[in-house]
């Protein structure tokens, strides 16, 4: 769940910040930063004023489509789903074992087979 699938359009390297993140039932916010570190590969989104101005980690590894020509990045969770997401709120987190354990149990118990209908 740490790395990029393969042929969504990853290169690594490419800078993401800024690209706006699209769920199956709308926009979730912007890149505001990234982690390319092997294994550790994620997103840190802000999702602006719809979760109250907090930040959410996605894992690379729910990255559906990375499209550099219109800097958008499309991740299979929903909204709601994500925003469930174990509250991210400083970079050291995303070093922290316990915090990923924790982020990578939420997202592998979701149920992404049924994509919502918008």
């Amino acid at each position: 769940m740490w790395i990029y699938p393969p042929g969504i359009g990853h290169r690594p390297g490419r800078d993401l910040t800024g690209f706006t993140v699209e769920t199956p039932d709308g926009i979730l916010g912007h890149v505001d930063r990234q982690s390319d570190e092997p294994g550790r590969q994620h997103l840190v989104v802000d999702t602006g004023a719809w979760v109250f101005g907090r930040s959410v980690l996605v894992p690379a590894g729910f990255v559906r489509r990375i499209n550099a020509e219109q800097r958008t990045v499309t991740v299979v969770p929903t909204k709601e789903q994500i925003k469930n997401a174990p509250p991210f709120s400083r970079d050291s987190e995303t070093r922290d074992a316990g915090y990923l354990d924790g982020v990578g149990r939420y997202y592998a118990g979701l149920d992404l087979s049924e994509p919502p209908s918008v």
